[in-house]
C-alpha cells in the first residue's frame, strides 16, 4: 500500500511539472495584458457604478423630476397609492438626500428663539403618521411638520379621495384627517428620539426635537370626526408637548364637518386660550432630550377662504389668546375658473385644492392677516402654492417669517428644495439683502 501511494504521488508531481512547463509557454505580454484588462474593466465598472449611485442619490439630480416622479405617477394611477409609495420610500431611506447641504447665511432665519438654516419648510399632510421625518429633512428643508394627528385612529373619508391635476401642478384631497392616532405617532417619534440618544455619535450640539442642528419639528394636531372640539386638542398638546419644537392647531381642514366653524373669533379665543394654558402647565416637565423646561410655540393654521373681517377676527383671536403664530393657509374649497384641467367632473370633486392655483388665495390672506398683526409679535408662516424661489420671496415680503410647501414637492421631487433655496439665495444677493431683512418689506 505505501509503495502504491508513493507511485501515485510521483505521477501527480510529474503531471504538475508538465502542466507548469506547458503553461509557461504563454507569452508573458499577453498574460499581463489580460490581467490588466480585467482590472481596468472592474475598476471602470466600479467608478461608473459609484458615479451613477452618487447621481441618483443626490436630490439635485434632474432624473428625479423628469424620470422618477413621472414614473411613480404612471405606476400609481390612484394618487393616494403614489402618496403612500413616496412615504414608504422616504421611511426606509430609499430616497435621495441633498448632498453637501450647507445653506448660505443669507437664508438663515431667527424664529421662536431658534435659528433655522433656511426658511423652506415641509407642510403637514405629507407625513401624516411621522414615519419619514429623516427622509424629508434630508432633502434640505429647514422645518418639517408632521400630521395632522388625531387622538384616536380614524380612517378618514371613503376612497377615492385624492386626485391629481397634473396640468395645474395641483391636487384635490378630501382625506378627512385619516390618522393612525396619538399612540402610533407617539411611538414613531419616541422611537426615533431613543435611537438618537442611544447612538455613539456626539449629540451635544443638538437642542431641537427635529434632531438636526438648526432645523425644527412641528406636530400638527387635529380632532376626531366625532371628537370634542376642545378636549381633542388638549389631549394632543399633553401627548406631544415633549416631542415637538412647535405645536400646530389645525382648525381649517375643509374635510372634517364643522371644523372650520372653530375659526369664529369667540370659539377660537376659547380654544386657543385653553391650549396655551395647557402648554404652559407642562413647561416644567421638560422634553424628550432631557431639557428641564420646554415651551414649544403654539401656531394655528387657518383657511384662505375667509373674508377680510373674518381674517381680522382671527388675528384678534390669536393676539387675545397669546398663541405664537399663524400659518396661512390650508387648502381652498374654491375652484379657479382658469384651471387647465378640462375634466369638469374632476374639478368639481369635493375637498381642498392645493398646489400652484392656491397661491393667489393664500398670499392675499397672508397680506390681510399681516395688516392686522403689525402691532404684535405673532410669527406668520406662508403656505399654499409655493413652487419657486420667487414664490417664497413673495410670501416673505408679504410678512411670512418662513414658508411651507407640499404639493409642488410631490410633483417636482426632492430637487425642488435645492432649486428654491438656490433661487432665493441668488435673488437676495442681487438685492444685497438677507431673508430676515425682506420679511414684511411690502407692508412697510
Amino acid at each position: 500500500m505505501p509503495s502504491r501511494l508513493f507511485a501515485r504521488n510521483i505521477s501527480c508531481m510529474l503531471s504538475a511539472r508538465k502542466y507548469s512547463a506547458s503553461s509557461s509557454k504563454i507569452p508573458l505580454k499577453a498574460s499581463f495584458l489580460g490581467g490588466a484588462s480585467r482590472i481596468m474593466i472592474l475598476t471602470t465598472t466600479a467608478i461608473l457604478g459609484t458615479a451613477c449611485g452618487f447621481y441618483v442619490m443626490n436630490s439635485r439630480s434632474a432624473i428625479h423630476e423628469h424620470v422618477l416622479c413621472p414614473l411613480i405617477r404612471f405606476v400609481t394611477p390612484d394618487a393616494e397609492d403614489g402618496h403612500r409609495l413616496g412615504i414608504w420610500l422616504m421611511k426606509w431611506g430609499i430616497t435621495p438626500r441633498l448632498l453637501f447641504d450647507k445653506d448660505d447665511e443669507v437664508l438663515n432665519v431667527e424664529v421662536f428663539g431658534k435659528k433655522l438654516t433656511n426658511p423652506i419648510g415641509c407642510a403637514a399632510g405629507l407625513d401624516k403618521d411621522a414615519e419619514a421625518i429623516d427622509g424629508i429633512a434630508g432633502v434640505g428643508f429647514g422645518y418639517v411638520e408632521v400630521g395632522t394627528v388625531t387622538p384616536l385612529p380614524q380612517p378618514g373619508n371613503p376612497k377615492p379621495r385624492f386626485y391629481r391635476l397634473p396640468k395645474d401642478e395641483a391636487v384635490i384631497n378630501r382625506y378627512g384627517f385619516n390618522s393612525s392616532g396619538h399612540e402610533t405617532v407617539f411611538k414613531n417619534v419616541t422611537r426615533r428620539v431613543s435611537s438618537f440618544l442611544n447612538s455613539y455619535f456626539e449629540n451635544g450640539d443638538i437642542d431641537t426635537l427635529s434632531l438636526y442642528k438648526n432645523k425644527l419639528l412641528g406636530i400638527n394636531l387635529g380632532k376626531n370626526k366625532t371628537g370634542h372640539e376642545v378636549e381633542d386638542y388638549l389631549k394632543g398638546v399633553e401627548k406631544f408637548q415633549p416631542l415637538a419644537d412647535v405645536l400646530v392647531i389645525n382648525v381649517s381642514s375643509p374635510n372634517t364637518p364643522g371644523l372650520r366653524n372653530l375659526q369664529q373669533e369667540g370659539k377660537l379665543v376659547e380654544l386657543l386660550s385653553q391650549i396655551v394654558a395647557k402648554r404652559d402647565s407642562l413647561v416644567s416637565k421638560g422634553n424628550a432630550l432631557g431639557a428641564k423646561e420646554h415651551k414649544p410655540p403654539v401656531m394655528v393654521k387657518i383657511a384662505p377662504d375667509l373674508t377680510e373681517p373674518e381674517l381680522q377676527s382671527i388675528a384678534e383671536a390669536a393676539k387675545k389668546s397669546k398663541v405664537d403664530g399663524i400659518i396661512i393657509s390650508n387648502t381652498t374649497i374654491a375652484r379657479p375658473k382658469d384651471l387647465y384641467t378640462a375634466d369638469e367632473e374632476l374639478k368639481s370633486q369635493g375637498g381642498g385644492l392645493s398646489g400652484k392655483p392656491l397661491k393667489p388665495y393664500s398670499l392675499k390672506a397672508l397680506k390681510t392677516v399681516a395688516k392686522y398683526t403689525k402691532d404684535s409679535d405673532l410669527v406668520l408662516v406662508g403656505c399654499g402654492g409655493i413652487s419657486s424661489g420667487k414664490d417664497a420671496i413673495d410670501f416673505a415680503k408679504a410678512g411670512a417669517t418662513f414658508v411651507q410647501l407640499y404639493t409642488a414637492f410631490a410633483f417636482k421631487g426632492p430637487g425642488l428644495i435645492a432649486r428654491i433655496k438656490d433661487e432665493v439665495t441668488e435673488q437676495l444677493k442681487a438685492e444685497g439683502k438677507t431673508w430676515m431683512q425682506i420679511i414684511g418689506e411690502d407692508n412697510k
